[in-house]
């Protein structure tokens, strides 16, 4: 079952390349001035990125549905891996309240200018919770790598 499952994907994998690769080739042929004409005009519609663009959605749609499908298949039929999973979000959960309770909500540049104090307040809390939580995984991740680093130093 799995070998013939594994040839399927093969040959849906190589489809998707031949598609992306005919659709590739319609692109590089109309040439650059040709599609800066096309994006200017704004008749992308009528155009040869048109279909590239449509089949580039539908596939982002498609990779991303099969990805949380087939992660949801996993996790149930594992329940130890849920569990682990959980618990990694919730991690991350506690990481995240603690970032936005440091958080500054102070006024902040925006596109040049500076927001007014009804706007500042939740579009610069979330920014810099934002700015925090990345701080924190940042050091953690750096941390995990120096230990790692000085364990296998020791070995």
């Amino acid at each position: 079952m799995n070998q013939k499952l594994s040839k399927i994907l093969t040959l849906a994998v190589g489809l998707i390349g031949l598609i992306g690769f005919v659709f590739f080739a319609r692109i590089v042929i109309a040439g650059d001035e040709t599609i800066k004409l096309m994006l200017a005009d704004a008749t992308i519609s009528d155009s040869h990125v048109a279909p590239f663009i449509s089949f580039a959605v539908i596939l982002l749609y498609a990779t991303g549905i099969i990805a949380v499908v087939f992660s949801i298949l996993n996790l149930v039929k594992h329940p130890d891996v849920l569990k682990r999973t959980l618990m990694g979000v919730g991690i991350l959960l506690v990481l995240l309240v603690v970032s936005y309770s440091f958080a500054d909500d102070g006024a902040v540049m925006s596109m040049g200018k500076i927001l007014k104090d009804g706007e500042a307040g939740s579009v610069s809390k979330w920014v810099s919770t934002g700015i925090n939580f990345s701080a924190i995984l940042g050091v953690i991740g750096f941390g995990a790598f120096f230990f790692d680093f000085v364990k296998s130093l020791a070995k």
